[in-house]
C-alpha cells in the first residue's frame, strides 16, 4: 500500500539498555534512607547513647590517682622517692661488697658472711633488732578488732618496708599465726592485752603514711569504734625472739658442683 501524501509517522524511540552504572545509581536511590520520624528518633538515640558511653569511659579513666586529695598524692610521691633512695643505697652497698669479693679479700668475705648471718637472724626473729620505726597502739573498748584486722595491719607494715615487727610480747615472722580467742586475740598462742601494740622497725615516715592512707588500717579500725595512734621514733628496739624451728618438709636445694 502506498503512503498517503501529507502523512508522516514518527520513528519509534527505543531506550538504550541500562548500563552497570545506571543500575547501581538506581539501587542507591532505593536504599537511600528516608527522613522519616522513626529514622530521626533512632539517630538521636544513637547520639545520646554514644555521648553516655564516652562520658562513662572518661569517668572510669579519671578514677584512681585523680580521685585522691593533693595531700594524699604528695604522701604517695614522698613514699616512692624514699623507697627509691633506700633501694639505691642498698644497691650501692651490695655492689661494693661484690667488688670486694671478686677481688679475693678474705676479710671482706668474712665480714659479708657475718652481716648476712645477722640480717637472716633479724628476719627469722632469732636476734633482737634496733633502728628507726613506728609504734601503733589500738584501743578497742568494744572488742571489735579481730585477728584478721591485726593481720591486715601486719601486711600493710610489710608492704611499707617493715623489717622487724613485734605485736605485744610476740615477735612476728613468716610462720606467725593470728587467732581469735573469745573476746581477745592470740599471736602464736600468746594472748594479747589491750591496748594492742605493734612495733615495727623500718622507714618511719613511709610506714606512718601507709597506716593512714584512705581505706587503710587506721580507717578500718576507726570504723570498728577503736582508736589507732601512730608514733614515729628514731630509735626503737625489738627484744622478743622466736625459737628457730627445724622445717618438717622443706629442704634446701643442693648446690650443683661444677663439672670437671
Amino acid at each position: 500500500m502506498s503512503e498517503q501524501p501529507g502523512r508522516h509517522e514518527a520513528p519509534a524511540v527505543t531506550e538504550p539498555p541500562p548500563t552497570a552504572d545506571t543500575a547501581w545509581r538506581r539501587l542507591a536511590a532505593v536504599a537511600r534512607p528516608k527522613a522519616t520520624r522513626a529514622n530521626t528518633f533512632a539517630a538521636l538515640l544513637a547520639l545520646v547513647l554514644g555521648f553516655a558511653i564516652a562520658t562513662q569511659v572518661r569517668q572510669t579513666q579519671e578514677q584512681g590517682l585523680e580521685s585522691l586529695r593533693q595531700s594524699d598524692l604528695v604522701g604517695i610521691l614522698d613514699n616512692v622517692t624514699q623507697s627509691q633512695a633506700r633501694l639505691d643505697t642498698e644497691a650501692r652497698a651490695l655492689q661494693s661488697t661484690r667488688d670486694q669479693l671478686v677481688n679475693g679479700s678474705s676479710a671482706a668475705a668474712l665480714s659479708a658472711a657475718r652481716e648476712r648471718l645477722d640480717a637472716l637472724g633479724v628476719l627469722a626473729g632469732t636476734l633482737p633488732a634496733r633502728g628507726p620505726g613506728i609504734t601503733m597502739t589500738i584501743e578497742d573498748p568494744g572488742h571489735k578488732v579481730t585477728a584478721p584486722v591485726l593481720l591486715d595491719a601486719l601486711e600493710e607494715l610489710r608492704d611499707a618496708g617493715a623489717e622487724a615487727v613485734q605485736i605485744g610480747p610476740a615477735r612476728v615472722v613468716a610462720s606467725t599465726s593470728f587467732t581469735d580467742a573469745g573476746d581477745g586475740i592470740e599471736v602464736d598462742g600468746t594472748r594479747l592485752t589491750q591496748p594492742y601494740t605493734l612495733t615495727a622497725i623500718g622507714d618511719a615516715p613511709t610506714m606512718a603514711a601507709a597506716m593512714d592512707i584512705p581505706g587503710g588500717i587506721s580507717e578500718t579500725v576507726r570504723g570498728l569504734g577503736a582508736t589507732p595512734r601512730v608514733t614515729q621514733s628514731p630509735d626503737l628496739r625489738i627484744d622478743a625472739l622466736q625459737t628457730l624451728r627445724e622445717p618438717r618438709y622443706a629442704r634446701p636445694v643442693p648446690t650443683p658442683t661444677p663439672s670437671s
